[in-house]
């Protein structure tokens, strides 16, 4: 996709060049010949640059005046003639600007060298995000707020205008183009040291399987985050190389087994997604009772799974036989329309404790829900809402709990991009059961708050200066407990809770303050904003370190010892 704006300006505007050539040349030369009086009333000849002058005015209808002397009939009637040669040529050319102005083709060119022009200038690390939609506009947002830079890559020249509209506080160069075109991916940059990862959250599995392969062809150190709801392009994308690879619908099926089984780890994966620490209402699932499922598509099989292993009674009511008959045991799946009261009779909905509407048809969602609740008001229900459009209308329905997929990815990738220790902390507290998630909660509330924050943080020269300088320097081991340790009074601890170390090919949750810091450590802790103010003042300047470590302010000869010894 090379930049041909120039060719075409050339291409375009050659006709009417030659034609304002050659009328201007006519008009000048006629001007030169044709003899006319001076003020003394001897012969004379405009020199060119008196008659290119002249006609130059003329031809754009200024209108000076004769010049430099009065003309005569002779070069009045030239005058009058070249009058409309030149008009009519300049009217030629002025009409091929505007239609070159107003030309798509050549419009899109401009743009491409400006998109380019940007991406050469980029030196921040940045994030390609291929489409632009509801959810990367989402995601977009909230990483221009925390400095993370962005570039997009769409094929709807529409959605490029809207996303131009945006007022965010860093530019997020947008190019029109097609991703099955490899020569986009290049022109965004991903070749670039500074491209960190490329994004695709398509509902088509096939299209996330080509950008991922396309990326990982052109840049093999590339983080690539891919959404697949199919086990099959799943397993592609893992053979390919694809770094993360999402299916929304596990995501689901987790949190409904975490809601019945572990409602702590429930809590805490939802925290550090952004959420309050608290168990909501909606969060609170029946614990025994049968469970419908209406639709057993992907959302469906994906809950299968997650009912089964909670050890829930279930069905399924499903409209395509084609479907249902890929269900392992088919006694449990009912063909049918859910929203039909005969086959929700059928499958005992005046006895179950919830049903889950989630078929990709909010309208169809809905309307299954009204239909169980006027025959069951007591049932829990759950729908699946798939367009972020919807909401008023969910929240019209009074449904006890909402699944919007859009958010789940938004919150899902950004987490990702922008909190990578925190997503692997909820991938690591998996493994762990409800009693080890109570006493995280119990830590964090006794600790801090009912709503701790987080912070990530890197031991590294960026991050901790005076750790790093320390360390290297020093001869004996820093314990990460200096970290917990107030500036304004070293014997008194801040409201701080580290979460999770991860040191090289080890991981470490929950670690002991006694453990020792090390250089290239990453660092999740949970605190407060001022208790991570003093965590920031203590890694990155000497003298706060210095306090902490030895309890009383740096005096004027240490200071001067520690600035000769850390090169401050």
């Amino acid at each position: 996709m090379q930049n041909n704006s120039l060719y075409l300006i050339i291409k375009r505007m050659r006709t009417p060049m030659y034609v304002l050539v050659v009328t201007f040349s006519i008009s000048i030369l006629g001007m030169v010949l044709i003899p006319g009086v001076d003020d003394q009333g001897n012969t004379y000849h405009l020199s060119f640059f008196d008659a290119f002058y002249f006609v130059s005015y003329m031809a754009t209808t200024i209108g000076f005046g004769e010049s430099p002397y009065e003309f005569t009939y002779p070069q009045r009637l030239w005058v009058g003639f070249c009058i409309y040669l030149t008009v009519v040529g300049w009217f030629y050319a002025i009409g091929s600007i505007i239609s070159l102005v107003q030309d798509k083709v050549l419009a899109a060119q401009i743009a491409l060298a400006q998109f380019q022009r940007k991406i050469r200038k980029m030196e921040d690390p940045f994030i390609i995000f291929v489409g632009y939609n509801s959810m990367t506009k989402a995601i977009i947002d909230r990483l221009t707020v925390d400095g993370i830079r962005s570039v997009v890559i769409e094929k709807n020249e529409d959605k490029i205008k809207m996303l131009s509209l945006q007022n965010y506080a860093i530019e997020v160069p947008a190019l029109v183009g097609d991703v099955e075109d490899p020569e986009v991916f290049r022109i965004a940059g991903i070749h670039k040291h500074n491209c960190k990862a490329v994004v695709s959250l398509f509902n088509d599995d096939a299209m996330n399987l080509q950008v991922a392969l396309s990326a990982k062809l052109m840049n093999k150190n590339v983080t690539v985050i891919v959404e697949a709801t199919e086990e099959e392009y799943a397993q592609n994308l893992k053979t390919i190389g694809a770094d993360i690879v999402e299916n929304p619908f596990k995501i689901v099926a987790k949190r409904i087994y975490l809601a019945l089984k572990s409602p702590s780890l429930l809590m805490l994966e939802q925290w550090l997604y952004g959420d309050p620490l608290v168990l909501r209402k909606k969060d609170r699932l029946p614990k025994s009772g049968k469970y419908i499922v209406c639709g057993y598509g992907r959302m469906g099989t994906a809950l299968e799974v997650g009912l089964k292993r909670a050890g829930i009674d279930y069905v399924f009511i499903e409209a395509s036989p084609e479907k249902a008959a890929k269900a392992k045991r088919g006694e449990k799946v009912i063909i049918g329309d859910a929203d039909d009261k005969k086959i929700l009779l059928k499958a005992d909905v005046q006895e179950a404790s919830c049903i889950i509407a989630a078929t990709k048809d909010d309208l169809l969602n809905l309307s299954i829900i009204m239909a169980a609740k006027r025959i069951n008001p007591k049932i829990y229900t759950v729908a699946r809402e798939n367009r972020l459009n919807d909401s008023i209308v969910f929240k019209a329905a009074k449904i006890n709990r909402v699944i919007m997929i859009e958010t789940l990815m938004v919150k899902k990738t950004y987490n990702i991009i922008a909190r990578p220790l925190a997503d692997r902390f909820i991938r690591l507290m998996g493994y762990r059961g409800e009693e080890w998630g109570k006493r995280v909660i119990t830590l964090l509330k006794e600790h801090i708050n009912n709503n701790p924050e987080t912070l990530e943080t890197v031991i590294d020269e960026n991050h901790a200066y005076a750790l790093v300088k320390y360390l290297k320097e020093g001869k004996e081991e820093l314990p990460y407990s200096i970290l917990y340790r107030r500036r304004d009074d070293c014997t008194k601890s801040n409201t701080l809770l580290i979460l999770y170390i991860r040191r090289g090919e080890e991981e470490i949750l929950l670690p002991e303050p006694n453990i020792p810091i090390q250089i290239g450590d990453e660092v999740l802790i949970a605190g407060t904003k001022d208790a991570f103010e003093d965590v920031e003042y203590i890694m990155e300047n000497i003298y706060e370190l210095y306090y902490v470590l030895k309890g009383k302010e740096c005096e004027l000869p240490i200071a001067r010892k520690l600035m000769l010894k850390f090169k401050c």
